[in-house]
């Protein structure tokens, strides 16, 4: 069973798996690396001009340890789940301290840098060195889940074990880097969450759930439950073409991206008493409100504009001044920094209508 089911696998590659990925050229673990962790929760199509962009700003693994934090988040703006970014570039920093800027070789010290599981270590390491590591991502975890009918949900810990015996037992010594990419690419292109294509699947024959005919039984779903809501106002101060803008703390939501104030509605009045001084008018305008989802909750914006007489007309513990905590940003002259997507959305409607 084993041996059949690593052949077909193998085979299944040579002839149907992708090859032609940018980061499949010349592979490196650094470009590997990079790969890794855009595609965490993000499709192939939406990576590929990331990884692009970001191989040729940051060819080098030093390139990234040297750059501004701020340079990987506008790279990064539009890609969510900003923390990988965050880990990216503390992990180059730790490769260049702790390694000399030579990428880690062995499991244990790939590890050891920020944002790498075990999975994504396999991954870097069987796909670019050929080293014999199991991988376990979430494609994976559903074709051994459906194939050897493992049942539960993978997210407990003893579903996840036994996904990982399986995993281990299966991965072949000679051509890793070739299976562990086909079995990730069989997951997203054949064993999908729904319509699986199971006629076509290399390995339907060997296959529990196929036999049968339990397909979307395997793996268990998490129950659903009701995402919590919260409610923030975004004040957008304009004056002419210039919109205000203020960084995020390292830490928490949206950590290090620039962002427009956030207050509570029920904040509003106090705020335009308090901290407005030459608005065109104490009237906002309001733009249409916009839900923004995060995996764990629901983020309801009502965006507020102010139109503003001079740049100094925000006063405050936010006190507008050119200096560390924020600055004006050009709509006609966009700056290069990280932004959240509801926020860089906000700014291109602000674009088209300025």
């Amino acid at each position: 069973m084993k041996q059949f089911f690593s052949d077909a696998i193998l085979a299944w590659y040579h002839q149907y798996g992708r090859k032609t990925l940018p980061w499949q050229f010349k592979k490196t673990p650094y470009k590997v690396w990079l790969s890794e962790i855009m595609l965490q929760q993000t499709q192939v199509i939406t990576v590929i001009p990331y990884f692009e962009r970001f191989s040729v700003r940051f060819p080098t693994v030093v390139d990234l340890a040297n750059a501004e934090l701020n340079d990987v988040l506008h790279l990064w703006t539009g890609l969510g789940y900003y923390a990988r970014a965050r880990n990216l570039h503390k992990a180059a920093k730790k490769i260049v301290s702790d390694y000399q800027g030579k990428f880690p070789t062995s499991i244990k010290d790939v590890m050891s840098l920020p944002g790498v599981a075990r999975s994504t270590a396999g991954a870097i390491l069987s796909l670019s060195l050929s080293q014999h590591h199991p991988i376990l991502d979430g494609n994976v975890k559903r074709t051994l889940a459906r194939h050897f009918a493992v049942e539960g949900c993978p997210s407990k810990r003893s579903v996840e074990n036994l996904l990982w015996e399986f995993a281990e037992a299966n991965t072949p010594v000679y051509g890793v880097q070739h299976y562990n990419q086909a079995i990730m690419d069989i997951g997203s292109m054949i064993c999908t969450w729904r319509k699986p294509k199971c006629k076509i699947c290399p390995i339907n024959i060997s296959c529990n759930a196929y036999t049968l005919g339990r397909q979307t039984d395997f793996p268990s779903k998490k129950t659903k439950r009701k995402l919590p809501e919260q409610d923030i106002c975004f004040v957008i101060l304009q004056y002419a073409n210039y919109i205000w803008l203020e960084q995020r703390p390292t830490n928490g939501l949206w950590g290090g991206l620039w962002c427009l104030l956030k207050i509570k509605e029920q904040n509003i009045d106090s705020f335009i008493k308090t901290k407005l001084i030459g608005s065109e008018s104490s009237n906002p305008e309001y733009l249409p409100r916009f839900r923004h989802t995060f995996s764990h909750f629901h983020l309801n914006i009502m965006p507020l504009l102010f139109k503003l007489k001079g740049k100094q007309a925000f006063i405050g513990q936010n006190e507008i001044i050119d200096g560390n905590r924020g600055f004006w940003y050009n709509l006609n002259q966009p700056a290069k920094v990280g932004l959240p997507t509801p926020v860089q959305k906000l700014l291109e409607h602000l674009t088209k209508n300025s």
